[in-house]
């Protein structure tokens, strides 16, 4: 079985603590800034179907 053969110091550890921390913080950005250009009727990014649009459509 695979076993380190030492221990990973506290530099790397927090480094990569710190990088995992970062992407989190980008992603939860993103999210809101995508809500918040839903919710105020901005987006152009992405096709919206709303319920009304396939009633109509039939």
């Amino acid at each position: 079985m695979a076993v380190p053969k030492k221990r990973t110091s506290k530099a790397k550890s927090k480094s990569r603590q710190a990088n995992w921390n970062k992407k989190a913080v980008t992603a939860s950005q993103k999210a809101v800034s995508l809500g918040k250009s839903i919710i105020s009727g901005k987006n152009q990014s992405f096709i919206y179907i709303n319920e009304l649009d396939i009633k109509t459509s039939i």
